[in-house]
């Protein structure tokens, strides 16, 4: 009976070691599931860090966007800042959640380092993160024009991260083109 007991730290050892393990045989390890894919964005009410107006959910509809979590104490976020200038230059439009941070230091950030948010939300008790499930920052969440979450990446936005992402991306766009032109269709099919 004895010798039985010895063995129950070894067999506590192989479950766990096998629900840790789970997420080896995962296809995208760098991916954390959310449960917000395919689900609006949450609803909200929030100071604009750039000037004193406030924001809603409503502000995210209209055209395919990134939602970049970031913040000044953030050094991964300093390291993404160029790359998300970029890619603000070549037409994506970007939103900023700047989370848990203090309004006038994201304000001398963007002065210094560029602004490739078309705004940026301020979320100094981190509420709207807690509400999208943010583990920390950078993430960015892929939204389509109906403000729906189609995509979400937790750590820096880059090059290599980009050409993983961008199709969903091209998608979102697209199913906009689709129904901007499906829509001045029937406009000039009933003149």
């Amino acid at each position: 009976m004895n010798r039985i007991l010895l063995f129950i730290p070894l067999i506590m050892f192989i479950v766990m070691a096998a629900f840790l393990g789970g997420g080896i045989g995962r296809e995208n390890k760098d991916v954390l599931p959310s449960p917000l894919i395919d689900k609006p964005f949450p609803q909200f009410i929030l100071q604009q860090v750039e000037a004193e107006k406030q924001l809603t959910q409503s502000d995210l509809q209209g055209k395919p966007m990134l939602v970049n979590v970031w913040a000044t104490w953030c050094p991964t976020c300093k390291a993404e800042h160029q790359f998300l200038n970029t890619l603000a230059a070549q037409g994506v439009r970007i939103i900023g959640i700047n989370y848990k941070d203090d309004e006038d230091e994201a304000k001398v950030w963007l002065r210094d380092l560029g602004n490739p948010y078309e705004f940026n939300i301020s979320d100094p008790k981190g509420k709207l993160g807690l509400e999208l499930g943010v583990y920390g920052a950078p993430e960015t969440f892929f939204v389509d024009g109906d403000g729906i979450i189609r995509a979400k990446h937790v750590g820096d936005l880059n090059q290599r991260v980009w050409q993983k992402y961008k199709g969903i991306f091209e998608q979102m766009k697209n199913h906009v083109e689709a129904n901007v032109s499906e829509a001045s269709s029937s406009i000039e099919g009933s003149k």
